[in-house]
This record gives structure tokens, C-alpha cells and sequence, in this order.
């Protein structure tokens, strides 16, 4: 219970037998006029009121709340759980397992570090597309699987066992999110304290950007970095402005013909455009209760994409229908229904609560699209796709420069720039919505009725979200229709989406490198950003799952759907995307036949169990983690090594050198290490000199267990530009130890610097660390000897992730940046003012001086982006898990 309890909250809730302790809104003024999710946040702050981190004065601004003004009150936020993924998780575990070992140096009791927030990590980022194209590739890539991960899985087992209120979703059962929204979420959580049963808002951060696709069930919650991840498991309150909130009116029905995923995109174009980092944005209006549940969901989804921090959807008899399907015990069920009536949280149309900023979307205006070829809010109308598909080619390639190629099974054909080289339904944006799954279903039905065919250099590859999606193929039939077009089932994970594309068949694979081929990739996703779906593949489109089977039949994206015919009939009439379109209600009429709860409860009972390949590990036991010295895929973390109880004062910069100076829109896919990497990487030569041959090197984010990788794939990615060097992309910069500075490896300069005691300073344009919530981005800055990035802008979680990690996150003055200033990366680089910390003061602005070789300096004032007080403690602390380890010894 909280310790404090100013405005008399306290209250409690009858619910059929049963009562809860509840913390009631309605005693603030001001609550009535509230958006849905600052509702969710301000029972938030009545509940963890404790007089020192949530006080009266931030409740009562949530009450006062100013639709208009810009954010400036600091709240601390307790999420109700925590969920993760494998790729996030590893190295969360990693981290409470060092710092069992880390208290206990520090004279305090290891069994302190646990999970004080239940924690549920879902394993789905690791099974990759290497067979596929045939009955058995589902159980072979599994077998890969654990092949290539059973010693990561060991460690999730142990810590399964090791640690209270941490659980473990296996393997091949499906991802992240669409478990999350199927069978973890509550939407109504409850905790039994001290013999009473404490109701409230289910709210839930995850070290996954898409975590949103909860807020399509009313579940506030978001991607945070594992590192914010980890300190919320361990207790301590997210920080963060009490944000404006945009408000989304839905009108209008979708019409026949246009899925949900054209809906989002959509969105997704509207909202970057008006520019909503940093913002909740709400949908509301008489529109909202015609979205189902998986529609709702799916736009959730997509808010890292537009660059909201949520995406909430209020509750209404539609999630509680969604409940009911899902096989949610239908006593939740009514205490949802309950809990958010008597809070004033329940979906009422005729009423408008204030926004901060108004968007409408007539949902009858939406017509089929596609994204690409490198952003999910580059929209393109399907009916101008080939246009612009020949517009944007000239960006990759020369002209047409074609390939013959004779495959396996003696296929003679021509590739192109543009040749689909894979068709991919996967994802969790798509693959849990039945509306566009079962289109996908019908689709090749009836193109397997005409006697369609898909072209034989696509890889074609069906990864769902959950098991429940092959129960409702099977049962409709629809199944042996994908198959005959090659969507046989790979896995239950993320694959394609994430770069577990797995590789293109060799012949394809040569030819497109040896004739430098601007090929595509198209999948059912949420991210298609450079380098990361397969790195044969240079532009990556995304579509709804009915599209990328269609473009498996086109074989192009040189393709004019409306007046290219995708092939012959028996009677050879030409046969065209409009003849084979999937009628929407048929589509629903097999969804209401083919799905239903017994369906979701079957699948569900068992999740925690593991099939035998998860029962049969070895697992170690103990409350501290046996580290093996000879593995390479989990290793202790450097991050406590030396700590001291009392941490040293920080200090200004000087002296240093950029190791990377970047453009606009670097995402975290180009810092953090993320897919494949080849044996003449940093990161290939350490695991060959350990004894790795290249086949089984796995990919990095399956290693982001071990340190020693990680910091040698950091900015290693394949088609970042580093503007220290002309017209070259990788992992590179010049190295300044050495005279003239020679190009060099990133991390082989980096480790030159710190020999020499260089500190270093990366520079950054706008939009920098956009993309996934990805910790490693931060963690191997930091462990690169990176001081400082300077930017003209940051996405947020890469910002707050990189203070958690004890790195100083700054902003050019506004209109300037580097080139304006003149700073071409060869400067020598002084930040002073950064002392004024060790006062307990944070500077808006410290002082920047960089010398050129020839004696010029440019100065300027850079703005200091640490946003709230609790940042500035992880700061001075050198970064959030230090500060989480001092506060509990």
C-alpha cells in the first residue's frame, strides 16, 4: 500500500463475491477531464504516493494538467510488470546475475536482486528462416535452434529457477507481443498485499519498441531500454514528463478491399508527418468501438514507427469480447468491466476529453498501400507503386543489368533490379490480426484455383505470431492453399522482421552480389530499414500479408498490379490481382467459423512448459551464476567492475576525438549490433580466434550475452555511412592515434583511444537513435570509450538509454549542426560545464570547443538533454545500474 494517502483515495470495489482495495481518481479534481491514459497514470501516482518520489504536488499537476503547455513536471511511473524477449533479456538476466555477484563485494545480501515487478520473458528472436519452402522446416529450424542457442537457453532456464517472480516462455510458441496481448496481459491487474487484494490499470513496459500493441487492449505501456527494463524489475519508478497527448479521431469503415495494415501505415504516414515523438497520442470518437480488438492492436503496434511513446486504445465492450475469445476467466472479465466503470476508464463516445492536439482520420478514405523501400512512413498507393518503385531504384542502382540463373531444381531464370527475392508473412504487427491472415489464406486459394504459381527465385516463408493462427489455417482449410504457394510455417517468432531472414539460396545469393542487384525483399512487418532484412537485399517494402502473396506471384516489384496480369488461367485468360482479391465477408465468415476460445485455451495451458528440447536441457542450479571462461555467448558484464560505494564526480571532456561523425535518421540498427556479420568483422575474427568457425557464428543479437561481441558489432552495420571517410560504408573511421589518421576498423580505433586515454565524442544529425529500443546501442557506446553524442535531435528511449549507461546525450543549438558549425569530425573536442552536476544542479547548456589541425576553433553551446532529476542521479551514478546497486546496498 502506499505510505502516503493525501487525497483519501483509498477505497474498495465489490466484484460478484469478491472485494478489492482500490485507489479511486474521482478524489482528484480535474480527473473527469483527462485523456484515457493520463487516467491510468494519475491511479498510478495515488498508489505509489510516497511523499519523497510521488508526492502530492505531482498528482495534483496530473489533475491540473494543461492540455497546451509544453511538458515540464517530472512523475515517476511503477509499471505493473515487465515483459522482454530473448535478444533483451539475455543480457537483462546477465546484468542481475552480475549484480548478485556485485552486491555481495559490496558487503549486501545477493538475494536482494529479483524481480520486484513480475517479469515474463518470451523467447522469439532467435529461431531463423535457414529452411523453408517445405513440410519439415518448422521442426528443422527448431532443431537449429537449439542447436545454436542451448547455452543461452541454459542460462534462461537457471535464472527461471534462480530468481522469484521470473518466467519463461519457451521457445516455438510464438512472439512477444502477440503472447503478451493473447495471455499475459491483465488489463486489470491485481496484487495481494498484506492479506488484502489490491486492484488497478495494468500497465507494462518491455525491452521491446512494440510493446504498444498492448495499448490496443487499454494496457498502457511501452518500450524501454533492458537497462530501464531492469531497474523497473528491480523497483525503481520510470522517470518522465507528463506528456502532451494527442488525440485521434476515427470516423468512417474501412472499405472492402483495404486491410488493416493499409490503415496503419496510413496512420503511421499522418503521424510522423505532424511529429509525435515524445507524445501519447489517444484515438477516440464513435469510430472507435467499429475497430476490432486485432485492428486496435495492430495500430498500437506501429507507435515506435510513428515515434509515439503510446498508442492507447480505451477499454470498451469490444475488449471485453477479445477477453472472452482469448479465454480470459471470465471473473477477470467482469472485474475489468467493473474496475473501469467505477475509475470513469470506460470508453464513453459522446464524451470528449481534452487533447493536447486534434488528427482525423475517415477511415473510408484509406486505400491499399505499401512502405518503403528503407522507412515504415515512406506510404506508397499500391497504384503507384511501380512508378515509384522506378523512381526511388535510381538511389541503388545503374541501369538494368540482369542476371541468368539456373536454381537447384534447374529452374532457368532472369533476376533483376527489383526481383521479390523474398515474400515474408511474419511479424508481430500482422500476424496476430485474423482479418489479415486469413486474407493471405484466401488469397492463395484463389490464385491456386487459376493456377497461379509463385515465381521460383522467391523465398517465400509464413512465420505467426502464435500457434492459434496454424489451429485457424488448418481448420479453415487454408493452409494447404499457402503451401502450395511455398508459405509452409518456419517457426513462431519474429524472424524476417528482425533479419532472421535466414540466407537466399546460393546461386540466388551469388548472382545478386555479382551483378551488384538492387533486389527486394517484402514482408508483413514493421520495420524495413537498410541492412537489416537480409544483407543480399538492398530495399525492403512493407504489406499486408494478402500483398506479400501477391508479390510472390508478381516476382517484381516492377509491377503495375491494376494492369499487368499476374499470369494465365487453364484457359488462358489473363488473371489479375482484382480476380484473385480475398472478399472481406467471406474472410470474416471463416474467421467466425474457423476461431474460437477453446482454440486460445488449449494452446495457452501449457506455455511455460517447453517441448522436449526445453525440458531435456541441462540446467545449472544456485543463486549466483556459474560463469563458464570458455563461453561466447554469455559472459559476466563489465559495467560493476571496480564500482565503488560512493561514486566519483563527474567530469568535464577534453581532449577527444569523434569516432563517428553521422547524418539524419540513424537508427539503432546501425549502432547496435543486430543480424549476421561475416568471419573479416571485429566480432567474426574474435569468435574464429575462439575456436568459432563461421557457420556457427550465429547472429549478434543471439550473442548479446557476451560483451566481447557486442562491443565489436557496435556501429558495425553494413550501410552505415561514417562521414570521416568518403563513399565508404561499414563499421569504419579514421583513426587519430596514428598519424594522418588511416581508415580502421570502428572498434579497432576505438580500443587504440582508450590505450591512449582518448575520450571520445560521436556527432549525430537529426532523429538519432530512431528504430527498436535496442540496449546495446548504448551499452556499446559506452563500452567504446564514447563520452558524449552530439545530435540535433534524439528518438527517446536511445537518449534515456544512453544516460543509463552514463553516456551525456547533447543537442546542437536549434537550426545549427555540424556542418553549419563548420565541423567536418577531425576536431579535437572540449565540453565544459558537465561539473556543475556534482552540485546537484543541472546545466541547460554546457560550453563546446572544438580545435581544427590548423589552430581554428569553433565554439557553441550545446544543449545539456538531461530531462529530469532521476536522469541526472543515474548520470552522477555513471549510469542506472549502478545507481539501482548502491541504492539497495
Amino acid at each position: 500500500m502506499a505510505a502516503v494517502n493525501s487525497f483519501d483515495a483509498q477505497s474498495t470495489l465489490a466484484v460478484g463475491e469478491k472485494e478489492y482495495d482500490i485507489y479511486r481518481i474521482d478524489r482528484v479534481p480535474g480527473h473527469e477531464r483527462l485523456p484515457y491514459s493520463l487516467k491510468v497514470l494519475l491511479e498510478n501516482l495515488l498508489r505509489t504516493e510516497d511523499g519523497a518520489n510521488v508526492t502530492k504536488a505531482h498528482i495534483e499537476a496530473l489533475g491540473n494538467w494543461d492540455p497546451n503547455a509544453e511538458p515540464d513536471t517530472e512523475i515517476q511511473f511503477t509499471p505493473a510488470r515487465v515483459i522482454m524477449q530473448d535478444f533483451t533479456g539475455v543480457p537483462c538476466i546477465v546484468d542481475l546475475a552480475t549484480m548478485r555477484e556485485a552486491v555481495t563485494d559490496l558487503g549486501g545480501n545477493p538475494d536482494r536482486i529479483n524481480p520486484l515487478a513480475p517479469a515474463e520473458l518470451v523467447i522469439d528472436h532467435s529461431v531463423i528462416s535457414d529452411v523453408y519452402g517445405r513440410a519439415d522446416a518448422f521442426a528443422k529450424n527448431v532443431e537449429i535452434e537449439y542447436q545454436r542457442n542451448g547455452e543461452r537457453y541454459q542460462f534462461l532456464r537457471w535464472g527461471q529457477g534462480a530468481f522469484d517472480d521470473f518466467k519463461v516462455v519457451p521457445p516455438g510458441t510464438g512472439i512477444v507481443h502477440q503472447v503478451n496481448i493473447e495471455y499475459l496481459a491483465r488489463v486489470t491487474f491485481t496484487r495481494d498485499v498484506d492479506g488484502r487484494t489490491l486492484a488497478y490499470p495494468d500497465t507494462c513496459v518491455g525491452t521491446d519498441s512494440h510493446t504498444t500493441m498492448e495499448n490496443g487492449l487499454g494496457v498502457l505501456g511501452w518500450g524501454v531500454g533492458g537497462i530501464e527494463a531492469e531497474a523497473a524489475m528491480l523497483g525503481q519508478p520510470i522517470s518522465m514528463l507528463i506528456p502532451r497527448v494527442v488525440g485521434f479521431k476515427l470516423s468512417g469503415q474501412i472499405p472492402a478491399g483495404v486491410t488493416a495494415t493499409d490503415v496503419v501505415l496510413t496512420i503511421t504516414q499522418m503521424l510522423r508527418k505532424h511529429g509525435v515523438v515524445g507524445k501519447f497520442v489517444e484515438f477516440y470518437g464513435e469510430g472507435v468501438g467499429s475497430v476490432p480488438l486485432a485492428n486496435r492492436a495492430t495500430i498500437g503496434n506501429m507507435s515506435p514507427e510513428f515515434g509515439s511513446t503510446a498508442a492507447m486504445f480505451p477499454v470498451d465492450d469490444v475488449t471485453l469480447d477479445y477477453m472472452r475469445l482469448t479465454g480470459r476467466p471470465e471473473e477477470q472479465i467482469e472485474l475489468v468491466k467493473a474496475y473501469t466503470q467505477a475509475q470513469g476508464m470506460w470508453h464513453d463516445p459522446s464524451r470528449e476529453p481534452e487533447f493536447s492536439e486534434y488528427l482525423e482520420l475517415d477511415l473510408s478514405t484509406v486505400v491499399s498501400s505499401i512502405a518503403g523501400p528503407k522507412r515504415p512512413q515512406d506510404r506508397i498507393e499500391l497504384t503507384a507503386a511501380k512508378t515509384q518503385f522506378e523512381t526511388d531504384l535510381k538511389n541503388y542502382a545503374e541501369a538494368a543489368n540482369p542476371a541468368k540463373v539456373k536454381d537447384q531444381a534447374g529452374n532457368e531464370f532472369e533476376l533483376d533490379h527489383g526481383a521479390v527475392t523474398l515474400a515474408s508473412i511474419t511479424s508481430c504487427t500482422n500476424t496476430s490480426n485474423p482479418s489479415v491472415m486469413l486474407a493471405a489464406g484466401v488469397l492463395a486459394r484463389n490464385a491456386v484455383e487459376k493456377g497461379l504459381k509463385a515465381k521460383p527465385w522467391v523465398k517465400t516463408t509464413l512465420a505467426p505470431g502464435s500457434k492459434v493462427v496454424t489451429d485457424y489455417y488448418e481448420k479453415s482449410g487454408l493452409r494447404d492453399d499457402l503451401e502450395a504457394l511455398g508459405f509452409f510455417l518456419v517457426g513462431y517468432g519474429c524472424m524476417t522482421c528482425i533479419g532472421n531472414s535466414g540466407p537466399l539460396n546460393e546461386e540466388i545469393s551469388a548472382a545478386v552480389n555479382e551483378n551488384d542487384l538492387a533486389v527486394t525483399a517484402v514482408l508483413s512487418g514493421n520495420r524495413n530499414f537498410e541492412g537489416r532484412i537480409n544483407p543480399d537485399i538492398k530495399m525492403n517494402y512493407l504489406a499486408s500479408p494478402p500483398l506479400v502473396v501477391a508479390y510472390s506471384l508478381a516476382g517484381t516489384m516492377d509491377f503495375d498490379f491494376e494492369n499487368e496480369a499476374l499470369g494465365t488461367d487453364s484457359e488462358g485468360n489473363d488473371v489479375f490481382l482484382r480476380d484473385i482479391w480475398p472478399d472481406p465477408v467471406e474472410v470474416q465468415k471463416i474467421a467466425d467459423a474457423s476461431i474460437d476460445s477453446d482454440m486460445f485455451n488449449s494452446k495457452y495451458a501449457t506455455v511455460f512448459d517447453g517441448d522436449e528440447h526445453w525440458t531435456s536441457l541441462p540446467t545449472p542450479a544456485g543463486e549466483t551464476f556459474a560463469w563458464d571462461e570458455k563461453s561466447t555467448y554469455v559472459r559476466k558484464a563489465p559495467y560493476f567492475d571496480g564500482m565503488k560505494l560512493e561514486p566519483e564526480p563527474v567530469t568535464d571532456i577534453a581532449g577527444a576525438r569523434v569516432l563517428a561523425k553521422l547524418g539524419d535518421s540513424v537508427t539503432t540498427d546501425h549502432i547496435s549490433p543486430a543480424g549476421s556479420f561475416r568471419a573479416e568483422t571485429p566480432a567474426g575474427q574474435y569468435l574464429v580466434a575462439n575456436g568459432i568457425s563461421p557457420k556457427d557464428f550465429n547472429t549478434y543479437g543471439s550473442r548479446r550475452g557476451n560483451h566481447e561481441v557486442m562491443i565489436r558489432g557496435t556501429f558495425a552495420n553494413i550501410r552505415l555511412r561514417n562521414q570521416l571517410l568518403d563513399n565508404v560504408e561499414g563499421g569504419f573511421t579514421r583513426d587519430f592515434t596514428q598519424a594522418d589518421g588511416p581508415q580502421s576498423t570502428i572498434y579497432d580505433a576505438s580500443q587504440n583511444y582508450q590505450a591512449a586515454g582518448i575520450p571520445l565524442v560521436v556527432l549525430g544529425g537529426k532523429e538519432y537513435g530512431s528504430g527498436s529500443s535496442r540496449d546495446w546501442a548504448a551499452k556499446g557506446t559506452r563500452l567504446l570509450g564514447v563520452r558524449a553524442v552530439i545530435a540535433e535531435s534524439f528518438e527517446r528511449i536511445h537518449r534515456s538509454n544512453l544516460i543509463g549507461m552514463g553516456v551525456l546525450p547533447l543537442q546542437f543549438p536549434v537550426g545549427e549542426s555540424a556542418d553549419s558549425l563548420g565541423l567536418d569530425g577531425t576536431e579535437t573536442f572540449a565540453i565544459s560545464g558537465v561539473t556543475e552536476l556534482n552540485e546537484g544542479r543541472t546545466p541547460k547548456t554546457v560550453k563546446v570547443r572544438a580545435e581544427k589541425s590548423d589552430g581554428n576553433v569553433v565554439e557553441f553551446d550545446a544543449v545539456v538533454r538531461i530531462d529530469t532529476p532521476g536522469e541526472a542521479d543515474y548520470y552522477r551514478n555513471g549510469g542506472i545500474l549502478q545507481y539501482v546497486l548502491r541504492s539497495l546496498v
